[in-house]
């Protein structure tokens, strides 16, 4: 399975982007994402950029993924999904007109 990482960019050279990740350094492909600059934030899968991220959305990705990583080592999750837990749950916007128009099943 892949994860999308929060980067900051720190340099942009043409489509090449230098970026930080915590104490980490990365080259990434910013293609994707040709409006990216050095300070956005940008959602990283496997060496390329697929989208700019608010520092707000890079932030909470941060924290959950942080959680989750304790969790998997026997640790708390903490407040890492304290977003999600504020709010009751929501479908996406084409699962809840299929649901409003009465549909159950696929």
């Amino acid at each position: 399975m892949c994860v999308g990482v929060p980067l900051r960019l720190t340099a942009v050279d043409g489509i090449l982007g230098r970026a930080q990740d915590g104490d980490q350094t990365e080259i990434v492909d910013l293609s994707l994402v040709p409006d990216a600059r050095p300070g956005d934030w940008v959602l990283g899968f496997l060496g390329t950029a697929r989208a700019v991220l608010t520092e707000d959305e890079a932030l909470k990705i941060r924290d959950a993924l942080a959680g989750l990583s304790s969790l998997m080592q026997g640790g708390q999750l903490g407040s890492a999904f304290a977003d999600l837990e504020a709010r009751p749950p929501t479908l996406p916007p084409h699962l809840q007109a299929a649901l409003d128009a009465g549909r159950t099943k696929g």
